[in-house]
């Protein structure tokens, strides 16, 4: 597969301007990564793990101490100018865009610095202000939006430029539930639909990153701790499932225990609602079939089923020690 982005032994160091001000911070150490291209790529970390760092370096906006990183072919530090014509990034809760303009002209003036023509530049302005719901906002100014409002129009810019690579640093951070869903579709058809478009995002919502991203690096202290897809992530957390099914009465019960996989079991007969509850806790994945097979041989019939697994959070806790601050 193509690359999108390739990065080895990459290291930042901040050094203090002044001996006496402190030590250095090693915030990314020997980094070594792939995105290929048509990926979103997802990278979760705590405050302070290095994940703004490496998207500002993919954005030259900070150079290397050592190693390197490229953006479609092109070397973030030698060729700065090709990269910044294939990118764009967002940064959640961004102060963006001049308070004096409207949104629209905002829109252009950031289409303007990529050189898209107006004519062009207007017609995906007015499509993607109709598709996020903020048409009606187009011609207020900037400095009348809400936080919320701002964040939309921030995400808009990403997008209206039409970048090969698009970097996203907490996209819908401080966006309500409607809103964040909209943007979270637009990026996964934006991708699926735009033959090679690839996203680098970071997220503190686990099941955002679960829901939308192909693969999934964890980065703490500068490192990269484990990368996967969100399902082989999960599986290296050895928590055990749970299982809950609501049957029709059933009489024989005790043979569920002795089902391969079955690590515990427990029932309870609900007499005035006419079921038995069935609770599981599971070492094996299979051992759900054969628990639907005893079933069917004593002819109940299943009223509910609820399943737990391991999350992309037991995940995160058992690779960095802690859950996000």
């Amino acid at each position: 597969m193509t690359s999108a982005v390739e990065i080895s032994s990459l290291t930042r160091v901040f050094n203090p301007k002044k001996k006496k001000e402190g030590k250095s911070i090693t915030a990314l150490d020997n980094v070594d990564l792939r995105i290929n291209q048509g990926e979103l790529f997802g990278l979760l970390g705590p405050n302070g793990a290095g994940k703004t760092t490496l998207l500002k370096i993919l954005s030259t906006l900070l150079l290397p101490t050592s190693g390197s990183a490229s953006i479609a072919g092109f070397d973030v530090a030698k060729d700065f100018l090709e990269v910044r014509k294939r990118i764009n990034m967002v940064s959640g809760g961004e102060i963006s865009g001049y308070g004096l303009l409207t949104v629209r002209e905002n829109l252009w003036m950031f289409c303007q610095f990529y050189g898209i023509k107006t004519s062009i530049a207007y017609q995906r302005i007015d499509e993607m202000l109709e598709l996020f719901g903020m048409a009606s906002k187009k011609n207020e100014k900037v400095r009348t939006l809400s936080t919320g409002e701002r964040q939309k129009m921030n995400v808009i810019r990403g997008f209206v430029t039409d970048p090969e690579i698009l970097l996203l640093d907490e996209p819908t951070l401080g966006l309500d539930v409607n809103a964040s869903r909209v943007i979270r579709d637009y990026i996964v058809n934006w991708v699926k639909n735009g033959k090679g478009k690839t996203v680098l995002l970071t997220t503190h919502y686990m099941a955002e990153a679960d829901q939308l991203c192909d693969r999934i690096a964890i980065i703490n202290q500068g490192k990269i701790l484990a990368c996967d897809t969100p399902e082989n992530l999960k599986k290296l957390v050895k928590a055990s499932r749970t299982l809950k099914l609501e049957v029709t009465m059933l009489r024989n019960k005790d043979q569920f225990g002795l089902v391969p996989g079955v690590e515990k079991f427990t029932y309870i007969d609900d007499y005035d609602k006419g079921i038995t509850v069935l609770k599981f806790v599971l070492s094996d994945e299979s051992a759900v079939n054969d628990i639907v097979s005893e079933l069917l041989k004593e002819h109940a019939k299943i009223v509910s089923l609820q399943k737990t697994e391991p999350t992309l959070e037991d995940v995160f806790i058992k690779m960095v020690g802690k859950g996000f601050e």
